[in-house]
């Protein structure tokens, strides 16, 4: 199991892999700024380092903005923040 920080935000991840789990979860995580988090993301070289792994750029929607990773397991992982009403 490991423990992954940003700032007061924290998530556990564990080696266990259940396919029809897997392939259907989406982690959404609210982010101050998405462009910020893809460059992050881009300077570690995920995809290089990790088979499987896919980073997409922002994109810009009616709603709000986000980038997406793709990790190995097949997890969609989405940083994205809402436009401001």
């Amino acid at each position: 199991m490991s423990v992954f920080k940003t700032g007061n935000l924290a998530f556990y991840l564990q080696d266990a892999y259940v396919r029809d789990w897997i392939e259907n979860t989406v982690v959404f995580l609210e982010v101050d700024d998405p462009n910020r988090y893809y460059h992050e993301l881009k300077a570690l070289n995920l995809p290089a380092r990790y088979p499987g792994v896919k980073l997409m750029p922002v994109r810009t929607e009616p709603w709000g903005s986000e980038c997406f990773l793709l990790d190995p397991a097949g997890v969609l992982w989405h940083f994205g923040c809402f436009n401001k009403v």
